[in-house]
């Protein structure tokens, strides 16, 4: 039986490319298999170059919940040459901004166990993304044995902000997307993802096609109504009002 790494993946900005071109670096509206298993990779110190290292993580399945998929905004950077002291050519860089996921992965208990302990004592520290997006809070979520990834994400509790959570109050349960990837019968009608991982190293990294298919989780009860019982604010709505 399999177990699961649930990750939290939640901070001010968040950026998860799945191509660029040229100046012009754009973000997937969810984070990509790539980036996950690479901020795993990380944390356990696993090396850019270690394709045989690497290899279990990417065979690892991989899923995503959107708990609250932000805003997209757009920044524009300049730079100069090291050596010469040139202006580089602006580049337009695009971010995901406070957005929330539950990411997920599936596959042998002891391999999950061992980047569970990572997560927590990382040998180089995760971001969202980019160097410049740290997490807002530690990533890692629980390890869940003898379960699957869709029974994961049903589980785990909405990690919703909660001023996003309050414009949900009164509701009993709540639907969210879920990305992940396709069974063998369920390719032939998926989407693709050019974001499994096969080498990251510098010199030529390398991503093969993913099929991805949408599907989604409702969560009830309890999970669904964490909402605060006090906003301190509410006596400044009155005073105002």
């Amino acid at each position: 039986m399999t177990s699961v790494l649930s990750l939290r993946l939640a901070g001010p900005l968040q950026s998860w490319g799945a191509s660029a071109r040229f100046t012009r670096r754009t973000t997937e509206s969810a984070p990509t298999k790539s980036a996950v298993i690479g901020m795993l990779a990380a944390a356990a110190g696993i090396e850019r170059g270690d394709d045989a290292g690497l290899k279990p993580l990417a065979a690892l399945r991989f899923a995503v919940r959107i708990d609250q998929p932000g805003t997209r905004v757009r920044d524009f950077q300049t730079a100069h040459h090291s050596a010469s002291g040139k202006s580089m050519p602006l580049s337009e860089r695009f971010y995901l901004a406070d957005a929330v996921f539950v990411a997920a992965v599936e596959g042998d208990p002891t391999l999950l166990g061992r980047l569970h302990a990572a997560l927590r004592n990382p040998v180089y520290p995760p971001f969202l993304g980019r160097r410049s997006c740290p997490p807002a809070q530690p990533v890692d979520l629980d390890l869940h044995d003898r379960t699957s990834l869709m029974e994961v994400l049903h589980e785990v509790p909405w990690q919703a902000s909660a001023w996003y959570r309050r414009q949900h109050r009164g509701r009993t349960d709540i639907e969210l997307t879920v990305l992940r990837e396709a069974r063998d019968a369920e390719a032939e009608f998926a989407d693709t993802f050019r974001d499994q991982p096969i080498s990251y190293a510098a010199e030529h990294r390398r991503h093969a096609l993913r099929a991805v298919v949408s599907d989604s989780v409702r969560i009830t009860g309890s999970s669904a109504r964490q909402l605060p019982l006090h906003d301190p604010f509410d006596a400044l709505k009155e005073e105002s009002a």
